[in-house]
């Protein structure tokens, strides 16, 4: 399948408002560089990097331990290996208004075409979990207008999410974004819905682009793009799936080998080496190395 060409002379956040303005665009979770390259190649019109996926790949659970600088890092690798537009987690805005303004021009600096800042105090918790504890209406608010001050390019897009929901209830979250438009948020995300009528409810209480975490295992129903295009939303994220895809696979290869000994029975289980070198661009690569050198990256003799 082909890759979307990019549009010349169009910022990532100028090509994601056009996308998701009249209607509801899928966003996978791209947990690393490699998987973004697969998005792009499903033709996928942006994708979503997860503090919940990038904290479990390190091994931590999702309660705001990265640091802001390993958070943008992940980004740079990622908008370096695909042109579509990503959408960054930028949890709590790592700090008050001047830390969230730092934010925001080292993620543009990423390429990042879009930031999520969220309403909770920290630590934080997964947006499906009890526990969690928020900022007030007025300090969400600060940390708003601190990222529109601060964004180099008017087009980039500022999502804020209110996890008020699961705390002060559902009233008081259409409240809580209501406010945070008026403070000058581009869309908003209403964490932990709980029913497809929720987002009924959500969509008809706000004249607004609305964001929908589709999140596995979690509060909210699986809706489907569609019908959350219906239902008023303009971007269905889907954070965490491509991690739990990869994680099962792996564990179920690990099971393999710690039962048999070796991975002969279930190779079909695998991405090919024909599969991940294309993926990857290998042919470039090696082709511009022996245009320079006279040499070979030698993958004929590479086995690991």
């Amino acid at each position: 399948m082909g890759v979307i060409p990019m549009e010349k002379g169009r910022s990532p956040a100028a090509r994601l408002r056009t996308a998701c303005a009249d209607r509801c665009i899928a966003m996978p979770g791209v947990f690393n560089a490699l998987v973004a390259k697969m998005a792009e190649r499903a033709r996928f019109e942006g994708m979503y990097l997860s503090g919940a996926a990038l904290s479990a790949s390190a091994g931590l659970p999702d309660v705001g331990l990265l640091s802001m600088c390993e958070v943008v890092e992940q980004a740079r690798r990622i908008t370096a290996a695909s042109s579509l537009p990503l959408l960054a987690d930028a949890e709590t805005g790592f700090g008050g208004p001047l830390n969230v303004e730092r934010v925001v021009k080292e993620f543009a600096r990423a390429g990042v075409a879009a930031i999520q800042l969220e309403d909770q105090r920290l630590p934080k918790r997964c947006g499906h979990l009890s526990g969690k504890s928020l900022i007030s209406a007025e300090e969400m608010e600060q940390k708003i207008r601190a990222a529109t001050t601060a964004r180099p390019d008017p087009d980039f897009v500022i999502v804020a999410r209110t996890d008020a929901r699961g705390v002060e209830g559902f009233d008081a979250a259409v409240g809580r974004a209501r406010r945070y438009l008026a403070a000058g948020a581009d869309m908003i995300l209403p964490e932990a819905l709980e029913d497809r009528d929720e987002f009924a409810s959500f969509g008809r209480a706000l004249n607004a682009l609305l964001v929908a975490n589709m999140t596995e295992f979690g509060r909210s129903p699986l809706l489907s793009v569609r019908e959350l295009h219906e239902l008023g939303y303009r971007i269905a994220l889907f954070p965490v799936t491509t991690f739990r895809a990869a994680m099962k696979a792996a564990e179920r290869m690990l099971t393999e080998i710690s039962r048999s000994g070796t991975q002969s029975p279930v190779l079909d289980w695998m991405q090919t080496r024909a599969d991940l070198y294309d993926l990857l661009g290998y042919d470039g690569y090696e082709a511009r190395d022996r245009a320079y050198f006279g040499g070979s990256f030698g993958a004929d003799e590479d086995t690991t």
